[in-house]
This record gives C-alpha cells, structure tokens and sequence, in this order.
C-alpha cells in the first residue's frame, strides 16, 4: 500500500492582522508542496519522520477511541498528533509508516524556514491523506488541529489557501474562500529577507489590544483591495491600492508595536514607492517574506538587484491552481 498526498505553501497579499477582525484577506498559494506519504511498515507500530526537520522516529498506536499515543519520540510531531486525533482514521491492523516532507519550505543553504506556510500546507496534507483511510473531512480536520496546534491563534487563511489553491480571499467568520483572478499586466516577486520570524509571539502581542482608528483603517483597505481584484481591476489600479494598504498597514504597526517592517522590510518599502510599483512584507512580518508587485517586468528586475543589496533572496515561484490533493492510493 502506498497513499501520497500534497498541498501547496502560500504568502498572504493583503489582509493580515484586518483578517482577524473580521476583513477579508487575499492569500496566494505557490508551488512548493508539502508531501506526506503512507505506506505499509513491518515493524509493531507505526512510525513517522520528517527528514529535514528532525531526527526523531515517532513510534504511536492508535487507542481504542482512534486517539493517538506516542510509545516513543513524539515530542517533534505535534502538528501530527493534532491532524491525527482530529481524524481519527481506520488505520487498520498493519502498522503504517509516515513520512512528512516540508524540504522545499526551507533554505537549501541554512535550512532556516523561509515563511511560506509550511505548518498549514502540511496540516492539509496529513488530513487529506488521512480521509482516505477514513478520517474526517479533510477541511474541517485541517483547521481544527492547525488552531489547536497554534494555541487558538490565527485566522485559518493559510490552511484555506493550502487546501484550495489559487488566489483566495479569504473570510474569517464562516472560513469562506473564494477564488480571484490574478490581474492581468500585474508582475509579482517573492522575496525572503533570510530571518526567520515568529508568527504566534506576534499574533499573541497582538492578543487584546484594543480597537483603534489604525486597525479600522486596516480593515477598511483590506477591503479595497479586495474590491479591486474581485472587480477586476487592472494592473496600475491594484498597485494604488496596495500601495495604499501598506501605508495604512505601517500606521497600524506603528501603533501596536508588532514590528511587522522590521529585518529591512520598511526600507525596501520606502525604496519601492513610487510610480508602478509597491513591497510589502507578507503575514505577520518582523522576517521570512514580502512580496514586490509592479506593472512592468523592467521595473520589477530592477527592484530585485535593490533588494538582494539589502541581503534578500528572490524565491523562484510559479503559482499553484492546485490545493491539496490525493496523488496516489495504491493497493498490492
């Protein structure tokens, strides 16, 4: 028996922090694949690894309500304790081996985490993988263990965009994606500033601060945005309105002292205001990725020369029209 299943990574273009009031996100799933792969293992229980990420073997049986108990080494596996009990899958007799992969999610060089959403990508790829050993629908599984395993924090965007694909905005409320079109003429490149960043003690900050005029104004170009690409507004239209969300966006960290521009992201936006072009950091910030979007491949290139000067890397992306998805599901 062999089952593979995939999702895809993400960077969010606009919404973060409004998205947890209430505002609508749009999120972009990109072409690095979280893999998790099943097959049949001859030992007395089942086993899982991460090559890449740790060096453990979990070893675990299945209780008899479907829970999951380690015998051993599960101190790294979290995210994968979490999806499993939220699915509680008919694992059957035979022990099963797990092998998660998350490779392209990191620097081939540090091996630091880049901040494209691996946890989410592989959280909806360990439930998509699991429904087909009977487990709960993969959505609703993905999002339960992905919050359980942040503490409660976060949105669920990452998850919707790794279980959709495409370009999603994204609600909150009811965990609402749709899907948008890219804008036509719209140049788009990723970049990593090379410092890893931690979302939840942001998220965490964030936690219980009180409404403010810089988060509605957040709120309020988030929805702009949104507005312009679901109109489908051309390329210059979207570069105004983004350009206006991430002066609003650096009013908003500016009073909630989140440090979303830090690690050289508030120079490289300055650097990219001006006429077709805009650079904003992605998600919670403070490191990992921001995104340049400009109405000209020129222009675009030439900002990318200005960013590696500032010790960033372009990421080479494609985006992937693909959310999660069972490759293979083979019997002997």
């Amino acid at each position: 028996m062999r089952i593979s299943a995939s999702a895809p990574g993400k960077f969010v273009l606009s919404g973060e922090y409004a998205v947890l009031d209430g505002a609508p996100a749009i999120c972009v799933a990109v072409d690095r694949r979280a893999v998790v792969t099943i097959e049949r293992h001859g030992g007395d229980h089942h086993v899982v690894t991460a090559p890449g990420f740790s060096g453990m073997t979990g070893q675990f049986v299945a209780g008899s309500g479907g829970g999951l108990r380690w015998l051993d080494g599960g101190r790294d596996f979290g995210l994968f304790e979490a999806v499993w009990n939220a699915s509680r899958p008919a694992s059957g007799e035979s022990p099963l081996a797990f092998t998660l992969d998350t490779e392209l999610f990191r620097d081939a060089g540090s091996g630091r985490k880049i901040g494209l959403g691996s946890s989410a990508a592989l959280a909806a790829a360990i439930a998509t993988a699991l429904h087909s050993l009977g487990g709960a629908r993969a959505a609703r599984v993905a999002h339960a263990a992905h919050r359980q395993f942040q503490d409660g924090s976060g949105s669920g965007v990452d998850i919707a965009c790794s279980l959709t694909g495409g370009i999603v905005e994204y609600r909150m409320e009811d965990r609402r994606a749709t899907l948008l079109q890219w804008p036509q003429g719209l140049y788009c490149s990723v970049l990593w500033s090379g410092v890893a960043a931690g979302t939840q003690s942001r998220l965490a900050r964030f936690a219980g601060q009180p409404a403010s005029p810089s988060r509605d104004e957040l709120s309020e170009r988030s929805r702009a945005v949104v507005d312009v690409f679901a109109n489908g507004g051309e390329a210059p239209a979207v570069i105004a309105e983004l350009g206006r969300y991430t002066r609003a966006l650096q009013r908003f960290d500016e009073a909630h002292g989140l440090g979303i521009f830090a690690a050289g992201h508030a120079v490289l936006a300055e650097q990219a205001a001006g006429d077709g072009l805009v650079y904003k950091p992605c998600g919670a910030g403070g490191g990992d990725i921001g995104v340049a979007l400009a109405t000209s491949s020129l222009s675009l290139a030439s900002f990318e020369k200005t960013a590696a000067r500032s010790g960033f890397t372009r990421l080479e992306l494609g985006f992937d029209p693909h959310g999660a998805m069972l490759h293979d599901e083979d019997e002997p």
